[in-house]
């Protein structure tokens, strides 16, 4: 049961700003979710988790120590959409952390 993960453009653009080995880790990471977008206890994978974001239920996944990608997972279109990948440091405050 493959899902396809598409970027917004906000994370597609952060992704491209990035250097290549980061590039590299983020790209693995969210390829992991066409797998398995969900949070699993114990699972490990980048930490997924459900919260709440700006007042919106949301998945997140960090990657790494340096990023997180907030996505959402659209079922029925067997989707994982990447809203957005900020560094891991805007990323705790927009959730509070």
């Amino acid at each position: 049961m493959s899902y396809e993960v598409l970027l917004s453009e906000d994370a597609r653009a952060y992704y491209e700003r990035l250097d290549e080995k980061s590039r590299r880790i983020v790209r693995e990471n969210l390829q992991a979710l066409a797998e398995d977008p969900y949070p699993r206890p114990g699972a490990g994978a980048g930490d997924r988790e459900a919260i709440t974001v700006d007042g919106e239920e949301i998945y997140r996944l960090h990657v790494g120590r340096t990023h997180t990608a907030f996505y959402d997972v659209l079922e029925a279109a067997k989707q994982v959409r990447v809203v957005g990948v900020p560094p891991i440091d805007e990323a705790h405050d927009r959730y509070g952390y």
